[in-house]
């Protein structure tokens, strides 16, 4: 299955069902993420019951602390 995530296409392997499963793939799963799936902001609690399909769009956001 092909997605879309930050602009850029993304194949994602076989089994990958769900936004909750994808961010532990990409490993942000220990990061501050704001995600948006074709175009509506997710609570977190959503990640894990929200399926993603061939040519989804995602925007990740994740936050990087510093001074």
């Amino acid at each position: 299955m092909e997605i879309i995530v930050n602009g850029d296409p993304l194949k994602v392997r076989e089994g990958i069902t769900n936004i909750e499963e994808l961010i532990q793939e990409l490993r942000l799963e220990k990061k501050s993420l704001i995600v948006e799936h074709n175009q509506t902001i997710l609570k977190k609690e959503k990640h894990k019951e929200t399926a993603i399909s061939e040519g989804d769009k995602l925007e990740i956001v994740h936050f990087v602390g510093g001074g």
